[in-house]
This record gives C-alpha cells, sequence and structure tokens, in this order.
C-alpha cells in the first residue's frame, strides 16, 4: 500500500529521511520519528464514526466492504459495535475518513 502523508512538504522530509536511514546516516529511532511526524496517524474509530463516513460517502455497506477488502458482515459489525477494526482496516478507516473513499480506490 503507497504511504499517505499529511502534505507533500512531510512526504518530500520522510522521502530524504527514508534515504538517510537507509545508507546508514540516520538511525532507526530517528526514522520512527519522522514517521510519526509524516505519516498520516492512525485513530480508533466508534461504531457511530464507522457508520458516519459510510453514509457521507454514500456507500453501502457491500460497496465500502468492497473497497476496504474486507466483508460485508465485518463493517456491519463494526457499526454494532461488536468488532473493532485494527491494522490495515483501521488505516484505511482512516484514510478514507480524511481523504474520501477515492484514497483507497
Amino acid at each position: 500500500m503507497r504511504k499517505r502523508y499529511e502534505s507533500e512538504v512531510l512526504a518530500s522530509v520522510h522521502e530524504t529521511a527514508l534515504g538517510m536511514m537507509e545508507s546508514g546516516v540516520m538511525s532507526k529511532r530517528t526514522m520512527r520519528a519522522f514517521d510519526e511526524m509524516c505519516l498520516t496517524p492512525v485513530e480508533d474509530m466508534s461504531p457511530e464514526r464507522i457508520r458516519e463516513i459510510r453514509l457521507r460517502e454514500n456507500a453501502s455497506q457491500a460497496v465500502f466492504a468492497r473497497y476496504l477488502n474486507v466483508t460485508t458482515g465485518l463493517v456491519s459489525q463494526w457499526e454494532r459495535g461488536e468488532k473493532h477494526p485494527r491494522g490495515a482496516s483501521l488505516k484505511l478507516l482512516t484514510l478514507v475518513a480524511k481523504n474520501g473513499l477515492g484514497a483507497v480506490a
């Protein structure tokens, strides 16, 4: 998956830092600090927030699930609070919340 940045400037900073880390000029610890600063932060989401995002995008649960590469049943469980998105699914939801479904299409 392509990395998503807060801005174009931060994308450039992060890519430069990555090159410095790969060449041994910068430590991995410092690189983690750049990751935290430059990459889109992941946030936990309530069932209400997930439903709000889906409705804002005018998507059915089936369409929303397809974009996120999960099952329709899982989206339904998220919206009812039976399960909570984690890992890649949570990252994708964060991107959709910030940039719309087009960001993960």
